[in-house]
């Protein structure tokens, strides 16, 4: 999934690339007070909502990796009793004998470090969302509050109204075309985040069940971060796909409720054109399959449950 998750990054470059320059020029088109405070909430939510993923996604990892290699364990090998600390990724003894000092110590310490740079690539992908995500939803919002100028301001002749309309209507498909570019830069990754953290949550909940007689706590307490880390992913891309989502559907209905009556009819007829762009609305998916949104987030949990319910079937 890391690995993944860093090819989408590098496939997409200049994608994110023209991404970050259409912010720049968001930010430079801001010259109202009241608009780039605005803008400057929703930055500010973004970047928590990154450090949060960080924070989560790193401090998992670390704690799972270190949790595992606390403990040690005893082997006998012929007439020889050998200490080792386990691993994170046993796989690697099919390759080469981890049993001595100091080839365990070294692989461990090799092991941990390639799952921070594999977390890396998962919150650089998770945090570009959020960052992207929020910065369209400020976007939004300064649309609702030029609709909302629109009709508040219709004594300053037709001439003015005309020219407003045109910027809201500019505004608004700059808006959605941003949109559509976040759309066509993180459907792969939010597709593969979302099958195999399905698929993580429900073995993980097997193992907690699994251990849970034994009660080794630091095993336990390991598996426990690695699903709230999980979790939290799956969260923000159905998240940001309800935002996203829920705000584009409001602008008709932001534009409906303007006091429209008060303007010229030419300049009234412009607003059914905007609610009727709004009902069309582009929705952030996983491989352009699965709508992204809170109800997505439940079902997944809902799926990884009935998983787990096989594997305890199948297993007792």
């Amino acid at each position: 999934m890391g690995s993944f998750n860093y090819l989408v990054l590098l496939q997409h470059s200049v994608n994110i690339r023209d991404c970050i320059e259409h912010m720049s020029a968001d930010w430079g088109m801001m010259q109202k007070a009241d608009d780039r405070e605005v803008m400057m909430q929703h930055a500010k939510f973004g970047r928590f909502i990154a450090v949060i993923c960080g924070v989560i996604m790193q401090g998992g990892s670390f704690l799972y990796g270190v949790a595992k290699a606390m403990k040690t364990v005893t082997i006998v090998i012929g007439n020889e009793t050998v200490t080792m600390h386990p691993m994170t990724c046993p796989a690697y003894s099919k390759i080469i004998d981890m049993r001595y000092s100091p080839v365990n110590e070294i692989v461990l310490v090799i092991q941990i470090l390639s799952t921070f740079v594999v977390s890396f690539a998962t919150v650089g992908i998770c945090s570009l969302a959020a960052v992207l995500a929020t910065h369209a939803s400020g976007q939004l919002n300064v649309l609702y509050m030029r609709l909302d100028e629109l009709s508040k301001k219709q004594k300053e002749g037709n001439h003015i109204d005309e020219q407003r309309m045109i910027v809201i209507v500019e505004h608004h498909l700059r808006v959605l075309s941003f949109i559509s570019r976040v759309e066509n830069i993180m459907h792969k990754a939010s597709l593969v985040e979302l099958t195999g953290c399905t698929i993580i949550l429900c073995l993980l909940g097997y193992y907690i069940l699994m251990n849970w007689g034994t009660f080794d706590a630091a095993q336990i307490t390991s598996y426990v971060i690695v699903y709230v880390s999980m979790a939290f992913n799956i969260f923000i891309f159905c998240y940001i796909g309800e935002i996203i989502t829920e705000k584009c559907k409001r602008v008709g209905e932001v534009a409906y409720m303007t006091n429209w009556y008060n303007l010229h009819h030419k300049t009234a007829h412009g607003l059914v054109l905007i609610i009727a762009r709004s009902s069309n609305v582009i929705k952030i998916t996983a491989g352009k399959l699965i709508q992204l949104s809170i109800a997505t987030f439940g079902d997944v949990f809902k799926t990884s449950l009935a998983y787990l319910n096989i594997l305890r079937t199948m297993t007792t």
